[in-house]
């Protein structure tokens, strides 16, 4: 497991069939830890009647788990860059294994919340190091290769909901925790020994339709650019709005009466509820690879300008229109399919900005953005109260997109373009630096 340095001399290109391999091997790791996010709702009402504790209580094992995976990454990424991502997901698995082993024994709360601690760092060590990797072996397609590991996350979970579901059911949570807990672990830990980064020489050049630096920005050297803050603050801005929306769609259809109305979509009737919240999730996947795909042609600001403006419009629409049981199914899409695109525009746009030889790092601090809007989310809550109403919410979420999707071409777009075509005065790939 020790990194073994590199040479600065390149190698031979490899095959499409390996990069696509890591690619493969780094979605299906996402997807194996999608459930420690995605699948915890399905244990809460379990769990809350063993014990008889809150759910309140029980949550707060969530909200560390979100900050301990989003905060952490980082430093998380610093170790990729500077060990490989072999090492990193192979802890990552081991900490996400012991996570639900853990919540299978955990018999009061403190146990409960650092066994999620724990899960929360293995699970940011996975997702920075999986999605760092795509971006360092495809500079020719490094949206969507961002964009399909992304998408392993956010819809990974939908494979095995179900039999979770039975298994709570048939034998228990414990049992349930325990045995997914090992399954997704080593199944990790296995695949994190197939891993490595691209020498200098394997991968492509960098695509010719997005223009991309020639300087490698160390981490601490990308907090000085205000291109990185400017990012920042659009990342925090889409990702408040879209969780401000999304994460009240079950209140949100309760106060306009449609959480058990049958819609009838496609030859399918289900409640609206139900059917918005299982459209939702596929889509949220499916735009990830989608937009990424579509940036390597458009230019990352370009797209970012068409994304963040549909949602900023579906979210208005949403409010307007939403107590129609259909278009409330229908547009709640909308709403998912144009938010999910962050996870992929932002981490390909930084290391088109600021260079390869640090993705895995500087990817990381952007993403602690998301845990910076999730401190937001109560204010949707608060307005309610407030207001009597969800309209200031749908208002403030609305204008928050609105405003990013403005940014994108007004502000970031010229200064970004000023930062990717400074000199490089540091080359890529310096020698030693790289491991294998």
């Amino acid at each position: 497991m020790t990194a073994t340095p590199q040479t600065d001399q390149p190698v031979e290109r490899v095959s499409e069939a390996t990069r696509w391999g890591q690619l493969v091997i780094g979605i299906i790791c996402m997807v194996m830890i999608a459930n420690l996010q995605y699948g915890w709702t399905l244990f809460t009402i379990p769990i809350s009647q063993k014990f008889g504790w809150s759910l309140a209580s029980i949550q707060v094992a969530f909200t560390l788990f979100v900050l301990f995976e989003t905060w952490l990454v980082p430093a998380e990424g610093y170790l990729v860059d500077r060990f490989g991502p072999r090492i990193v997901v192979f802890a990552g698995g081991w900490l996400t294994g012991l996570a639900w082993v853990l919540n299978s024994f955990a018999s009061s709360l403190s146990m409960l919340y650092i066994a999620q601690i724990i899960g929360g760092l293995g699970a940011g060590a996975v997702y920075g190091t999986c999605i760092g990797n795509a971006l360092k072996w495809f500079p020719d397609r490094r949206g969507l290769a961002a964009g399909l590991t992304a998408a392993g996350f956010g819809i990974g979970s939908a494979l095995t909901i179900i039999p979770i579901q039975r298994m709570i059911t048939t034998h228990g949570y414990q049992t349930t925790f325990l045995t997914f807990g090992i399954g997704q672990g080593v199944i990790v830990v296995v695949l994190s020994l197939l891993l490595f980064a691209p020498q200098r020489g394997q991968a492509p050049d960098a695509s010719s339709l997005v223009q991309q630096g020639r300087r490698q920005y160390q981490p601490l050297q990308v907090l000085r650019e205000p291109t990185f803050w400017v990012m920042y603050l659009m990342f925090m801005l889409m990702a408040a709005g879209g969780l401000m929306a999304t994460a009240q769609l079950k209140p949100i259809a309760k106060d306009f009466h449609l959480d058990t109305t049958p819609v009838t979509l496609i030859g399918i009737t289900l409640p609206a509820l139900t059917f918005a919240l299982t459209i939702d999730r596929v889509l949220n996947g499916l735009t990830r690879p989608f937009f990424g795909w579509v940036s390597d042609f458009l230019g990352r600001e370009n797209t970012m300008f068409i994304a963040f403006a549909l949602e900023g419009v579906g979210i208005w629409a949403l409010y307007v229109y939403g107590q129609n049981p259909l278009a409330f199914v229908l547009l709640s899409g909308v709403v998912f399919f144009a938010w999910g695109e962050i996870y992929s525009l932002f981490p390909a746009a930084c290391t088109d900005c600021f260079g390869v030889k640090y993705a895995t790092t500087n990817a990381g601090l952007l993403y602690t953005a998301k845990g910076t809007a999730s401190l937001l989310v109560p204010l949707a809550n608060v307005l309610v109260v407030e207001t009597g109403g969800w309209k200031g919410a749908f208002i403030i979420a609305s204008l928050f997109n609105i405003i990013a999707a403005l940014m994108a071409i007004i502000v970031l777009k010229p200064m970004r373009q000023k930062v990717v075509t400074r000199a490089g005065d540091e080359q890529a790939w310096v020698s030693g630096t790289q491991p294998t």
